[in-house]
């Protein structure tokens, strides 16, 4: 969940530090950060974003890695480039996408975004080349801070969902057209991080089929292409899958399982399962029935840092309201909204 906190320079910070290690005190035992961008070109989407471009992002870390550790938890570093959602980018005054179409809907006002999405560039094979790098360089800086594994952001209308989506990869080449194409940059992420990072450092990878600006797109070619997308997966080297949908419970097709259960079904890796989550009783089946390994909390983790704990010790729960994350989606105004809860 971006919290647009960090420093000018994008790196991590004290007030950041507090945010996380509440969540692993709170019971929580694995904390997947919010986006970090991946490089100094035009993986930026969000004014006062955190990044993982450099020795001294990385390292701006490693105090919240520490103290995630010695609380018993782990944390891995979710790594993400905007593409043609981008918001702000302090390094260049453009946006780059698969194919030059203007985003669906506006810039998000809580992440201090105003009006219309630029219309972005298409990318050249050189700009999917500087990418793809971009995200192996974030990968090991990741590792070298000590993070105990990365997740590629692939999901929620960021540059690898934006390739895989229908109408905003309008590529003729090697990179469009066919489902395989369109995931062939997935493909090619994995297999460059693979290529530095340690073999025992996890590496997973985030699928769903809504966006941040679109909330009806779902996959067009439905269960096939959970099939062929996860399979593909499978065979790429990543350790596990998360899936996030509006209610992780519900069938992602017509007639069909969960996104998370098909994932599951056709990758044969753990997955870790998102997706509207107020109460424990949601869980149950998911995991029981084997649709997920692992159930991760967004919007009401955010109410309830100490969710696993107010369960186990039946504490009534703060019901999530986007006033936590309003004006500004911040850790300063989501403490204050907290504080007055109490």
């Amino acid at each position: 969940m971006t919290r647009v906190s960090a420093n000018d320079d994008g790196t991590a910070n004290s007030q950041m530090q507090s945010y996380y290690h509440d969540f692993v005190k709170g019971g929580f035992g694995l904390i997947i950060t919010e986006c970090l961008y991946t490089d100094k070109a035009y993986s930026q989407c969000y004014r006062q974003q955190p990044g993982m471009s450099d020795y001294a992002q990385a390292e701006s870390w490693r105090s919240t890695i520490q103290g995630v550790h010695k609380e018993g938890g782990a944390i891995i570093a979710q790594l993400a480039h905007g593409g043609a959602i981008s918001q702000y980018n302090r390094y260049v005054n453009k946006t780059v996408a698969p194919s030059a179409v203007k985003p669906l809907g506006q810039q998000m006002t809580a992440y201090y975004g105003e009006g219309d999405y630029a219309l972005p560039t298409e990318m050249s094979e050189q700009n999917i080349k500087d990418a793809v790098q971009g995200f192996a360089d974030a990968a090991l800086l990741a590792e070298s801070a000590g993070f105990d594994g990365i997740e590629i952001h692939g999901a929620n209308g960021y540059l690898l969902d934006q390739f895989l989506t229908t109408y905003t990869n309008q590529r003729q080449d090697q990179y469009g057209g066919s489902l395989s194409n369109r995931l062939r940059i997935h493909r090619e992420i994995i297999r460059a991080i693979r290529a530095v990072v340690s073999p025992d450092f996890l590496v997973g990878i985030r699928f769903s089929q809504t966006k941040v600006n679109d909330t009806e797109y779902r996959w067009p070619e439905g269960e096939a292409a959970a099939k062929e997308t996860f399979s593909l997966m499978g065979e790429s080297g990543v350790d596990f899958i998360h899936t996030t949908e509006y209610r992780l419970d519900k069938p992602a097709f017509e007639n069909s399982l969960s996104l998370a259960a098909l994932a599951k079904q056709y990758s044969g890796l753990p997955v870790i399962a998102n997706g509207g989550v107020d109460q424990p009783e949601q869980t149950e089946s998911t995991l029981n029935q084997g649709h997920g390994d692992i159930i991760a909390l967004g919007k009401i983790a955010l109410s309830n840092p100490d969710w696993p704990k107010a369960i186990q010790s039946k504490k009534a729960l703060v019901p999530f309201d986007y006033a936590l994350l309003s004006p500004i989606a911040n850790i300063e105004n989501g403490n204050r909204y907290l504080a007055q809860q109490k």
